[in-house]
């Protein structure tokens, strides 16, 4: 009989204490104090030929993970300047980042847009 994909991980569901980003190692990187390295990495990453519905459930668990984790952000940011192409990083699958960095270049556009305006209006 066939287990529902990773449901082991009730303990997802544990609110996160978060550390505040002063309290921690400055030297260390960032990615040792991932909650997701005390994971399987197989919650993160799509085997091949994933069905949808257990890709979303195994997506859905992932995320759980990853709202619990101190260094969610420094994740996420990693994940968007990398760019990483596959996985959940930082609380968000790879369409998503791709929506994320589609928005930050189209902001970057109108920001570059408006300064050019602003500059001939000064000028």
């Amino acid at each position: 009989m066939l287990q529902p994909p990773h449901s082991s991980l009730q303990v997802a569901a544990i609110p996160a204490q978060r550390v505040p980003v002063q309290d921690r190692d400055q030297d260390a990187p960032w990615h040792t104090e991932a909650v997701c390295r005390r994971d399987e990495a197989g919650l993160f990453f799509a085997p091949s030929k994933e069905p949808t519905a257990a890709r979303l459930s195994r997506e859905d668990a992932a995320k759980r993970v990853c709202a619990r984790c101190p260094v969610m952000v420094e994740c996420r940011e990693h994940a968007l300047v990398q760019p990483e192409p596959y996985g959940v990083w930082g609380g968000l699958t790879a369409a998503e980042r791709r929506v994320v960095l589609a928005r930050r270049r189209r902001r970057e556009l109108e920001l570059k847009k408006t300064a050019r305006t602003s500059n001939r209006i000064a000028g």
